[in-house]
């Protein structure tokens, strides 16, 4: 088994986050890393919606990201820590719009190790220097400089290595020019690791230390060192030099500290947030509330001072602003006093940038990230107090805040976020051409249950009824240099209809177009002349109104027409072509001989005239007897043919369009057919011999596809529109062909109002609509159903058609005892006339912290079609659910499928256990809209896997399998077998074979005995393995995923299967001598590959019509990708030989070994990453050509061969 690895969706976290001036413009960007991937985004100053400027697998797990400049520079570069041992250095390259690698040292191993730095980045804000340290030992410092011909230096490393010494955190501290400086909180655990008791251990002590590289001397010294609390976690560099005081902030549980070493530490509590479920514990006094502590910051400097913005676990964010005294020479002191204000609440995120012009962007650390407007600093903001440490003593109790909605952030543009993914189906529910990815994701309140369907989002701005049924629309210019639209032209079978664009769309009849005959054609022509082409001729409108038109001949009449700014061009009734052309003096003038076709023309295109030409060199015209033909329209060759390409249909539409897909201002002319049996055929037109080549094929729907020039982006797009929209569009010199989320259109054209820069305007029935299409890079469109509390798994009830979704939450009140909790609150408010209790929005601000061993759950009844929650039953009494299947039992319950969830009661993780765990039935009541409750079963254990099988149950329990049927009261065990070495994670079945997975020792291969009642284990594998998911894919082979992102398929060797079936009684395998210590036979390992991410469901389904099977997996990151097997050994040998040309002629951008990567923990076998190979478009055109001539094939020829064997069973 060969296998081509793809992904569909690439990670959707964000775990670093930084602002700077990537491109050398004024214009800010963000660099954010998405575990393996990094991007480029840039906010739109006009709408507040961030885009996705460039996106590149790196190939390797990015462990921290910095931004520095260069001292008089005007661009910032990138630094990049990775798992590669290596530090590079990028620079943006806007022109070409890639990352140039400027730098690449190599310092240690690769992999993630404690001891090899990576894990923290630190800059000099100077730009002098940069530190990357490991967690523990080593720290190596790198100084940055310029040479003579200003490119970008870098020396060798100076090592500031401690032993013994574990590292929190890394900063470089603000000292204006002075010699750069970093800090670091650290521990010396060099005493606590000889003292066996534990007497050094608690008494071992947190330091912040400075580390001061001497630039004259070129060596790194440990300056100063201070003890701070043990609970430190986070340093914040402060300004220093003109701008403020220099120093850190330190943040540890409940406070804050100002640190500096040549002046006295200036301390500030951090205010809790008063959740009015939660009591302030007294004095000695245990309590669920935990301390508050600091997980992100971001630093804004101001024309005259600068504040922080400190965010908690919680998601509140603090505003700090330092008092300092400032001397008559205007020398900065220490800090005297440190004032916090709450500021608002969002969800709790890895990373925030503040943009110069009041933007926020928060990378949320679970769930969608967002961008925030900055309205208010907050100084007016008088319901909340201003807590000041001069005022606050040290030894204060707990000083608590009242938490409100937002008031001082909106909202401006949300980006999706999928991480953690938890658990995935692939099915199709409502009929479509594909299926639907329903997925669970999110954690706590902020949890959702999402469909995914492949295509763009299009957002209806307007919708507005026509007298009739249109046929046609477009939208014009009344002049060349017009910025936007000013006409919307609708053609209905005996009318026209014009309406003006404005603030509002109203009817003209003052245009000078004919609103008496529909319409063929409208263009704008010239510099400010319009020209409407109708069956019985054209007319010619003259910017002052003066209208010139030409008359069909007698009998005939105007059948198709194409435009563009100066040429025109009709097909008659009489299969004759009559060419138009504007001249100098803005006349168009016929000319003088007309082109015969051998059928009747179904279609016609004029290519965009290229820039600096007078016209277009080529037109294109579809004929009925299933030809296309290219045209000369150049003056010595007028309308002499050039290149016919046959075809299996008719043409019944062609768009003729030029992509900028090369990464270059050149692009490529392609030639659009969309055929009457539905199919795309795109071929490369020739712009000097006007021959075709390369051509490629996608089938979008049964319906012809009508295709339509519009603009994305700014660049050229094709608007195709079959039984469904679909776009064509370029994307980081990437060409993309996605359908729309939208019903079916008939005609479109683009849009561009002052309101909508770049929207199209199309037809459906008798409606008139105008779309926006703005998240190109997002490959599935969302639809979400908010959930209560963490998703854990979700099962398909098929007779109803529903999902039935399993939600927990640890730490978290149960309703009774919420409950309990409200009344006797609101009864103490009454008491005391503190006024009404109001409970914080779960939503804002999270769920009320409970103890351990507290949790919510419920079991959720969803309607996928309408997306609605139609039941919801709540556990009680802290009961969690974590396992759920559907199961029939025919004996019993003859034509029920029975919901089973399976949980534990008052369940600790660590160490784990339960008081009982228990088993419930539920029915699927009243049409699929509600669920009836029917028994509950106890067991000794938590059920963490539950399968259907023969008419009954298996339930995994901790180590113990059991077979379970249904009574009228409980469940009744029939078989036990205690024979599973840890914990049963997921079990699946096919006759009497049952493939079992187990937390830590991968799958075993079991067979049921049904004679004896019996279960016995006759097949493991060599090698452990965690795994977290797995499938059959057939009787005897198992693909399966594990914590550690290895995806690995198993097969038992067809003998052994064939040996295990024919024997019934199960004496020989009961016997049977066992083999390295486990079953007596072993899986043949036939594909290993490593993603990187926790892979967290996998499935075997066909995604395309009539299309192959693949292996469909998704990660806890967001990632969904694809294996698809091979067909062919030829087929085999070229992917591998193309991986190993790709591997040599780009290798991965952080310096990672790709065959290393993909191999980290066990060697990658049988799998070619076709990630890597889709990186063959984007290197430039010369090592495109060797490895195109190493390969004996064409360029064109390697391009297709990846799109047809992705096309054939994927999106």
């Amino acid at each position: 088994m060969f296998l081509f690895n793809t992904t569909l969706q690439s990670p959707t976290n964000v775990s670093h986050a930084v602002l700077g001036n990537f491109s050398g413009t004024k214009a800010q960007e963000v660099a954010v890393a998405r575990n393996s991937s990094l991007e480029l985004l840039r906010v739109d100053a006009a709408t507040g919606k961030a885009h996705v400027l460039l996106a590149h697998d790196v190939f390797g797990i990015i462990r921290s990201l910095a931004a520095f400049r260069l001292t008089g520079a005007s661009k910032d570069y990138i630094i990049v820590g990775s798992d590669s041992g290596r530090i590079v250095i990028l620079e943006y390259n806007p022109a070409k719009n890639v990352f140039d690698k400027v730098h690449q040292e190599t310092y240690g191993k690769s992999g993630y190790r404690r001891v090899v730095p990576g894990q923290y980045l630190a800059t000099d804000p100077k730009g002098r220097a940069v530190c990357i340290g490991a967690i523990e030992k080593q720290k190596l410092v790198y100084i940055l400089n310029r040479n003579a011909t200003t490119q970008l230096t870098i020396s060798s490393p100076l090592e500031a290595h401690k032993a013994n010494t574990i590292c929190y955190h890394l900063v470089g501290v603000d000292v204006g020019y002075e010699n750069p400086v970093f800090a670091a909180i650290e521990v010396d655990f060099t005493e606590s690791d000889q003292d066996p008791s534990d007497a050094a251990f608690e008494a071992v002590e947190k330091v912040v230390t400075y580390y001061e590289l001497d630039l004259g001397l070129n060596h790194v010294v440990r300056k100063w060192s201070d003890t701070i609390d043990r609970s430190s976690n986070m340093l914040v560099a402060i300004p220093g030099g003109a701008d403020g005081p220099s120093g850190v902030l330190v943040c540890s549980e409940n406070y804050i500290t100002w640190k500096h070493p040549d002046y006295p530490e200036c301390r500030m509590m951090i205010p809790a947030r008063l959740d009015p479920l939660q009591s302030v514990a007294a004095a000695g006094e245990e309590t669920s509330r935990t301390g508050v502590i600091v997980v992100s910051s971001v630093v804004h400097k101001l024309k005259k001072g600068f504040f922080v913005l400190l965010q908690t676990e919680d998601g509140d964010i603090f505003k700090v602003t330092l008092d300092f005294d400032v001397g008559a020479d205007k020398s900065i002191g220490g800090v005297t006093n440190i004032r916090l204000k709450y500021f608002d609440t969002i969800p709790v995120s890895s990373g925030m940038v503040l943009f110069k012009n009041g933007l926020l962007f928060v990378a949320s650390e679970f769930g969608n990230h967002y961008l925030y407007r900055v309205d208010s600093l907050g100084d007016d903001d008088e319901d909340q107090p201003e807590y000041e440490s001069s005022l606050i003593p040290p030894d204060a109790d707990l000083v608590v805040f009242r938490p409100r909605g937002l008031r001082n952030l909106t909202v401006v543009d949300e980006m999706d976020s999928m991480m953690p993914l938890i658990d995935a189906k692939v099915m199709n529910l409502r009929d479509e051409d594909t299926p639907q990815i329903y997925t669970l994701c999110g954690r706590g309140a902020r949890s959702s249950f999402r469909m995914l369907r492949h295509g763009l989002e299009a957002t209806e701005i307007a919708v507005s009824e026509l007298p009739g049924n249109p046929n046609a629309v477009w939208t014009v210019k009344l002049s060349s240099k017009d910025e936007f639209d000013s006409y919307i032209v609708v053609s209905f079978v005996n009318a026209t209809l014009v309406l003006s664009i404005g603030e509002t769309v109203e009817e003209r009849t003052d245009t000078g177009f004919l609103d008496s005959t529909p319409t063929l054609a409208v263009g704008q022509l010239g510099n400010d002349a319009l020209v409407q082409v109708y069956p019985l001729g054209i007319r010619h409108i003259r910017a002052d109104r003066r209208v010139s038109e030409w008359k069909a001949p007698s009998n005939k009449s105007i059948i198709r027409a194409a435009c563009n700014q100066k040429q025109v061009v009709v097909a008659l009734s009489s299969n004759e072509l009559v060419y138009f052309e504007l001249d100098g003096s803005g006349q168009l003038n016929e000319y003088q001989d007309r082109k015969e076709t051998s059928a009747s023309v179904l279609s016609l295109s004029i290519g965009p005239i290229p820039e600096g030409r007078v016209r277009s060199k080529y037109l294109a015209v579809g004929c009925a007897d299933n030809t296309v033909r290219i045209i000369s329209l150049d003056p010595d060759n007028c309308l002499g043919s050039l290149a016919v390409q046959a075809l299996s249909a008719s043409a019944e539409s062609l768009c003729i369009i030029e992509m900028a897909d090369t990464g270059t201002n050149v692009g490529t002319t392609y030639l659009n057919i969309g055929m009457a049996n539905g199919v795309l055929l795109r071929a490369t037109l020739d712009t000097v011999t006007g021959t075709l080549s390369d051509t490629r094929m996608r089938f979008l729907g049964p319906r012809a596809p009508k295709l339509f020039k519009i603009k994305i982006q700014g660049q050229p797009a094709l608007l195709a529109l079959s039984s469904r929209p679909w776009l064509s569009y370029t994307l980081q010199s990437r060409t993309k062909l996605i359908p729309l989320c939208y019903e079916t259109l008939e005609y479109g054209t683009s849009f561009c109002s002052d309101q909508c820069p770049e929207g199209i305007v199309s037809i459906a029935g008798n409606t008139l609509r105008i779309l926006l299409v703005e998240k190109l890079g997002n490959v599935f469109n969302q639809s979400i159903v908010p959930l209560k509390y963490t998703p854990r798994r979700f099962a398909h009830h098929p007779p109803t058609n529903t999902f039935v979704v399993i939600e927990s939450d640890h730490h978290t009140l149960c309703p009774s005892e919420k409950q309990k909790l409200m009344e006797q609150k609101m009864s103490e408010m009454e008491e005391s006339g503190e006024g009404e209790f109001q409970e914080l929005p779960p939503e804002q601000f999270g769920l009320p912290r409970a103890d351990a061993g507290k949790w919510g759950s419920c079991v959720r009844l969803i309607n996928p079609l309408s997306l609605d929650s139609t039941s919801v039953i709540d556990l009680d009494d802290n009961e969690a659910a974590f396992s759920i299947a559907m199961c029939t039992f025919p004996n019993n319950l003859p034509g029920e499928t029975i919901a089973v969830v399976g949980g534990g009661q008052n369940t600790k993780l660590i160490p784990r256990s339960c008081k009982k765990g228990f088993l419930r039935a539920y029915r699927i009541a009243e049409g699929g809209s509600t669920l009836e409750f029917m028994h509950m079963t106890p067991l000794e254990d938590i059920p963490n896997a539950l399968c259907a099988f023969q008419g009954r149950m298996l339930v995994g329990m901790g180590k113990v399998l059991r077979i379970y049927d249904i009574g009228k009261k409980k469940f009744l065990r029939k078989c036990e077998a205690k024979i599973f070495p840890n914990v049963i994670t997921s079990i699946h079945t096919q006759g009497n074979r049952i493939i079992v997975s187990d937390v830590q020792e991968a799958v075993h291969y079991a067979m049921f005995l049904p004679l004896e009642n019996r279960i016995i284990v006759f097949a493991d594998e060599v090698t452990n393995r965690w795994n977290t998911c797995s499938v059959m894919l057939d009787y005897d082979t198992v693909a399966s995923g594990d914590k550690f992102g290895n995806i690995s398929i198993g097969r038992l060797a067809a003998e052994v299967s064939e040996e295990v079936d024919d024997d019934p009684s199960g004496n020989k395998l009961a016997y049977e001598k066992g083999f390295l210590q486990g079953a007596p036979h072993k899986l043949q390992r036939l594909a290993e590959f490593h993603v990187g991410e926790t892979v967290t469901s996998i499935h075997k389904t066909s995604l395309v019509a009539g299309g192959r099977e693949v292996i469909l997996y998704t990660t806890l990151l967001g990632r969904i990708g694809i294996l698809i097997p091979f067909v062919s050994k030829e087929d085999v040998d070229f992917f591998q030989s193309l991986e190993m040309h790709m591997r040599q002629t780009a290798p991965p951008l952080c310096g990672r070994d790709h065959i290393a990567f993909r191999g980290s923990y066990f060697p990658v076998k049988n799998v070619v990453d076709g990630d890597l190979c889709e990186y063959f478009n984007l290197i430039p055109i010369e090592k495109r050509r060797g490895i195109a001539e190493d390969l004996d094939r064409s360029v064109g020829e390697l391009s297709k061969k990846m799109e047809d064997l992705k096309n054939r069973v994927a999106f």
